[in-house]
């Protein structure tokens, strides 16, 4: 392990620190909440959101909370998902809900424009749901269109507060359907809720854009909403290397009329400043 962590530091610093990652991870070394930190896990912004969403649930007391992911395609965030909820659940004392939201036959045809049939096109991310569904643990699935089934789902489920939501729709249309959700009364939603949104970087071919795709669907739900907007998190940038794409598509869902919004859940964070300041 020496000999090992020596010619890793002999390494330049951007390799040194993908290397170091990398070992970790797959020795699992240190702690969840370590490794977590160094972003030493699968889907790092699945765990990302879902530690701090039981973070959010535990200074304000909430004693259960659900996690969704929308667009489950082969069911892999799924998986990865439970498995970072099964560390959460060691750390915080709150239980913890699962539900995918997937038409379960590929993406449906695109609308227009603005769901990137350039990049896009019907039957891609078809789930083989006899095959995934034995493998979930906790996972439940919400088979059908997602506008449908975002209309009926506190009904049908009666689901814990969301806490934090995975979106990877691909299309603006379906992330509009689903973001209907947030229409809901607030006692369904925590003050905050982490997301994440797959599709709004994309590449040379994608070419993502505030005009289309998920990116104009959180434009148009922020204009047409006072009190409920979603804003990229611009602290997670700065955490995490400069290489890393996931910290910036982390956005915070803030509900300032939220009975619980104004709630004071900062003591451990005003404390360390105390200290800081102290040691200045």
């Amino acid at each position: 392990m020496v000999e090992l962590l020596l010619k890793i530091l002999a390494y330049p610093l951007p390799f040194r620190r993908a290397l170091t990652k990398r070992v970790v991870k797959q020795l699992s070394l240190f702690s969840y909440e370590v490794r977590l930190s160094m972003g030493a896990v699968d889907r790092p912004h699945y765990g990302y959101c879902i530690f701090q969403a039981a973070k959010l649930a535990t200074s304000l007391g909430y004693p259960r909370i659900s996690v969704i992911e929308f667009g489950c395609g082969g069911g892999n965030g799924l998986l990865v998902a439970e498995k970072h909820i099964a560390e959460v659940l060691k750390k915080f004392p709150v239980d913890i809900e699962l539900y995918g939201f997937d038409m379960g036959s590929g993406l449906p045809c695109p609308r227009d424009h603005r769901d990137m049939p350039h990049f896009f096109r019907s039957g891609l991310y078809h789930m083989d749901r006899h095959s995934l569904e034995p493998k979930l643990e906790r996972a439940t699935l919400v088979i059908g269109d997602v506008g449908d089934s975002c209309a009926t789902f506190f009904h049908d489920y009666s689901p814990a507060p969301i806490g934090c939501v995975f979106h990877d729709l691909d299309f603006y249309s379906s992330t509009c359907d689903a973001l209907a959700l947030f229409n809901a009364e607030a006692a369904h939603f925590l003050p905050r809720v982490f997301m994440y949104f797959d599709d709004t970087i994309g590449d040379d071919a994608w070419l993502c854009s505030e005009f289309t795709g998920e990116r104009l669907a959180i434009e148009e739900f922020n204009r047409t909403h006072d009190c409920k907007k979603i804003s990229q998190n611009k602290y997670l940038p700065l955490r995490y290397p400069s290489n890393e794409w996931w910290p910036h598509q982390i956005y915070i869902y803030h509900d300032f009329c939220h009975p619980r919004y104004n709630d004071f859940v900062a003591t451990n964070e005003q404390v360390m400043l105390e200290k800081m300041i102290r040691l200045k």
